[in-house]
């Protein structure tokens, strides 16, 4: 990886992933790093002071820096195959020139009375219809409102044969066996490597599908070792201690499945040090001229794993309150227990949406 302004923010980008990795929990989940990263990002761009350092050791960027930042990152994500992403934020109060300079492919529009259908509207809109409104309902008290949203419908470059799915065993988190639709096909043992993260870290396998045609997304599926969760898996689908799978093919058995979370930020930017940010007295001086925090950060996401392809869409909503208020035989690779799956950007830099299969019964 070269050492370009977009190469440098895809770390940081993957650093932020890898420390919320470990709030997510270990049941099913799924959300858009990318999505809660350029939405947190513009907000960022806005702050100042300790408000901005906060942000900064979650984000790696705050500050002037973030707006080139999220220009930057937003345009690559783009850039993609199959995936589309748009900004917009609505406000109540006067929001800086300069903020909205430094973000040139953000919209700005009036947080009006009729605010919450034209909301609703733009998400529906942004994520093909797959989020049918805000992940939270606008209850007045919101000055300004950031939506940010990812949308993804790739289909594999070659399909899982529809006759070949079929129940199989799955081990879920607690244990339990039970059948699951698995989807078979074989692939090139090229599309498959072992990973392991530094010296002692975790270690896995990682089956990578490829999107049909050119700057296509990177689909990867990662299986860790009996035990290990999100935290331990996910990041294996971007670590660069690679072995390749030495066979002369793989057998790769897949479940067919769906995800949809809706994830709260808030606790995650607490932990992280930015609580700043979310009480009034929040420095967001190169936002607006008036003293606003964030009062609620939430991010709804789907992932849908078929045999055609993969769709997912992602929207995270950011709402700011005034201070006042608040040849060899072919290796069989069988995904049945818990597993990851990451969604990355073509260069295979960015990690778009990012899920856990545990498998556990709602």
């Amino acid at each position: 990886m070269t050492d370009t302004p977009t190469a440098l923010r895809a770390g940081e980008l993957r650093a932020f992933a890898e420390r919320c990795l470990p709030r997510s929990g270990d049941a099913d989940f799924v959300w858009s790093p990318a999505g809660a990263w350029l939405a947190l990002g513009a907000v960022a761009s806005g702050a100042r002071g300790r408000t901005a350092e906060g942000l900064r050791g979650l984000l790696g960027v705050a500050g002037e820096e973030a707006a080139a930042a999220v220009t930057g990152v937003g345009r690559a994500v783009a850039g993609a195959s199959g995936v589309a992403g748009a900004v917009g934020v609505w406000s109540r109060v006067p929001v800086r020139e300069g903020f909205r300079a430094g973000l040139p492919g953000v919209g700005f529009g009036v947080l009006g009375a009729d605010a919450a259908a034209e909301l609703d509207a733009w998400v529906r809109e942004a994520s093909g219809g797959r989020v049918p409104g805000l992940p939270l309902p606008l209850d007045g008290s919101e000055d300004l409102v950031l939506l940010g949203a990812l949308a993804l419908k790739a289909a594999w470059r070659k399909a899982f044969p529809v006759g070949a799915t079929r129940p199989e065993p799955f081990t879920d988190a607690s244990g339990a066996v039970r059948p699951v639709p698995t989807m078979h096909r074989r692939v090139p043992a090229e599309w498959a490597w072992r990973v392991r993260r530094g010296w002692r870290g975790s270690r896995g396998v990682v089956v990578e599908l490829p999107g049909a045609g050119e700057r296509a997304v990177r689909v990867r599926f990662v299986l860790g070792e009996p035990g290990d969760g999100p935290a331990d898996v996910l990041p294996l689908a971007w670590a660069a201690r690679r072995e390749p799978v030495r066979a002369g093919g793989v057998e790769l058995a897949l479940p067919r499945f769906s995800l949809r979370t809706r994830t709260d930020l808030l606790p995650w930017l607490e932990a992280a040090g930015a609580g700043a940010a979310l009480r009034p007295g929040a420095d967001f001086s190169a936002l607006s001229p008036v003293p606003l925090f964030v009062a609620r950060a939430v991010q709804e996401a789907v992932v849908e794993v078929a045999e055609e392809g993969v769709e997912a869409a992602a929207v995270t909503q950011i709402a700011m309150t005034r201070s006042a208020a608040r040849p060899l035989p072919a290796e069989r690779i069988a995904f049945d227990r818990p597993f990851g799956v990451v969604v990355m950007d073509a260069d295979g830099e960015l990690p778009l949406f990012a899920g856990w299969r545990a498998g556990l019964e709602p």
